[in-house]
């Protein structure tokens, strides 16, 4: 029983710990909607967006993890921006939620070069759990709960943090910079090894051109990098997009990611196709990665979903929050 006990406790701190130092960015921020990864991006276009995403990760392997989130952000006055974000997130009996609210602000550095600076901010609360309820014992095939006094609780634990970020744009070309968790974590309350330092910093790059020929046409090549402080992972994203828009501003896009861990470049983490519309206010996105590590030969793949609505379209008076035109 000890065994049991000690291995359980030891699966959960592990998952805890991962699970804790970031929540799971995948290809969510490609889906038009890079407010998932900076707040920065709060406030800029001509709409309220509200995205919902729904991913699950490593299908076929039992109890792996998932993730549910819920995005919104608008312009208030004409340079400025807020934003929410909610997530729920499962990896095994293990349950992480929480919130951010967003705020950004937008200044023109050239108005006749196009030069744009976003600063954003985020406070984040999140809650961390155990589903003790869900541990059973190796009788009866695994199917009785565990009757020990000592695993009682939910092993419930909260966490409050800042992000904060940058946004520069010219033209067509962008690059931002967010740290999340700036905030080192109290750990005196906790037994054993908890990391003190949840920082992970990520930098997204990217162009978008025109068609030469037809300017409905898009082409948007990006990279996004994360660096854990934690223990110093590492890990990029390559990406590419195809969009095209009708004369209604409607459009379809389709993309392809590669991940790979920067200490085994060039060996692939996962990749994965994506694809996506926007029509008359309403979006739709799905993208799908296959893993090429050792949980590759185990899962059929992660897949992601995100819906989404544009409301309240009312363009700004400043360039800094205006949404693109295609003419």
């Amino acid at each position: 029983m000890k065994k049991l006990f000690l291995s359980l406790v030891l699966m959960a701190v592990t998952t805890g710990y991962s699970q804790e130092l970031n929540l799971p960015v995948f290809t969510q921020y490609l889906a038009d909607n890079p407010f998932v990864i900076s707040p920065a991006f709060a406030g800029i276009g001509d709409n309220l967006r509200i995205r919902a995403n729904g991913l699950t990760q490593w299908v076929g392997i039992k109890d792996a993890p998932e993730n549910q989130s819920l995005y919104a952000d608008f312009r208030v006055l004409d340079r400025s921006g807020v934003g929410l974000s909610l997530y729920n997130d499962s990896n095994g009996n293990t349950r992480q939620t929480g919130a951010k609210v967003s705020f950004a602000h937008h200044l023109i550095l050239d108005y006749y070069s196009k030069q744009y600076l976003s600063l954003g901010i985020s406070y984040n609360f999140n809650t961390f759990r155990i589903d003790i309820d869900k541990f059973t014992d190796d009788v009866n095939g695994g199917n009785s709960p565990i009757n020990n006094p000592n695993i009682r609780d939910d092993r419930y634990t909260s966490n409050n943090n800042f992000d904060i970020s940058a946004l520069y744009r010219n033209k067509n070309f962008y690059v931002s910079f967010n740290a999340n968790n700036v905030l080192q974590k109290n750990v005196e309350k906790y037994r054993g090894v908890e990391p003190s330092l949840l920082s992970n910093y990520q930098v997204y790059s990217g162009f978008t051109f025109k068609d030469g020929e037809n300017n409905r046409i898009e082409y948007e090549p990006s990279v996004y990098f994360q660096y854990f402080a934690s223990d110093k992972r590492s890990s990029t994203d390559l990406n590419f997009k195809y969009r095209r828009y009708n004369r209604y501003e409607d459009y379809y896009w389709i993309g392809v990611s590669y991940r790979f861990l920067n200490d085994q470049f060039p060996k692939p983490l996962s990749v994965g196709p994506m694809v996506g519309f926007m029509k008359s206010k309403f979006y739709f996105a799905y993208s799908y990665q296959v893993m090429f590590n050792d949980l590759g030969y185990y899962n059929t793949g992660t897949h992601s979903i995100t819906i989404g609505f544009d409301f309240l379209q009312a363009i700004s008076d400043c360039p800094c929050t205006q949404g693109p035109v295609h003419d």
